[in-house]
């Protein structure tokens, strides 16, 4: 009877009606004071000293093959760069799949510098006393892409067919509590204690998918990416998390970053 309860609790909780139109016209003192703080210390982001540490780890010889990724394609030709991150996930015929930032450059080091996907996933994300490669990598390569505009290309069939599933993913519903990540996302004006949540189906909203990934986490003093985020809200879903640099997180982000598509990506930035 307290387990039937505490569903149907949950299960009313996700399907709420959005707050009343009144609330959304009110600006949020809490979400304001939290933008500014953020804007301050973002003027001296420890996000730089990943970028730099990615950069080192970018043109290093490494790995049981003793080579760099400066070879790495990245979906503008082999060792570019500048702009890929804005254009991402996208289609690779290599592996003939779509494949976000991160996953992709797991894939070049895999297959450039020999190392293994067992060694890279096996502590794929961020912890107070280490940060994996893959997340300075992905840092050096998103700031890159600073103050360029999204633009995820959507012409490979399979490029639009992953942004279906990724579709698919984000407005489905299970789990012990029957949430879906359009449960928190996918309506206006909704919150969790102090943190608004924006509707990523809306364009002018879905930026806030992207924007600021990867992250520096002040409440952890650690860098994350997207990969963990995506798992973390699989984590708070109570659903199974995803493999690492797996389809599934390539097809949510391409569905919540071709909505944002148009919108100025400001690089690396800093988490609550």
């Amino acid at each position: 009877m307290r387990h039937a309860l505490v569903l149907g609790i949950a299960a009313a909780v996700a399907a709420a009606a959005p707050w009343p139109q009144a609330a959304a016209q009110t600006p949020d003192p809490t979400a304001a004071e939290f933008d500014k703080f953020r804007e301050i210390m973002e003027q001296d982001n420890p996000a730089e000293l990943f970028e730099v540490k990615g950069e080192e780890l970018w043109r290093a010889r490494r790995g049981p093959k003793n080579a760099s990724l400066e070879q790495c394609d990245l979906g503008l030709g082999p060792g570019v760069v500048k702009g890929a991150y804005a254009q991402m996930p996208r289609y690779f015929a290599d592996a003939d799949r779509v494949m976000d930032a991160e996953a992709r450059i797991v894939h070049c080091m895999m297959t450039l510098q020999g190392f293994t996907y067992a060694e890279l996933a096996k502590q794929p994300f961020s912890s107070l006393v280490r940060t994996p490669d893959p997340v300075s990598l992905v840092t050096y390569v998103a700031a890159q892409s600073r103050g360029m505009k999204l633009a995820a290309p959507q012409n490979h069939p399979k490029e639009r067919a992953t942004y279906e599933t990724g579709k698919a993913i984000f407005h489905f519903r299970a789990g012990a509590f029957d949430f879906s990540c359009a449960s928190c996302h996918g309506v206006d004006d909704k919150r969790i204690r102090t943190q608004p949540l924006p509707n990523f189906t809306k364009p002018d909203q879905a930026i806030r998918a992207v924007q600021g990934w990867p992250g520096y986490r002040m409440t952890g003093g650690v860098m994350h990416s997207l990969q963990w985020r995506m798992n973390d809200c699989f984590r708070q879903q109570r659903f199974p998390e995803p493999g690492y640099a797996s389809e599934t997180v390539s097809a949510l982000l391409s569905y919540l970053t071709v909505n944002a598509n148009g919108q100025v990506y400001r690089g690396p930035g800093i988490k609550r």
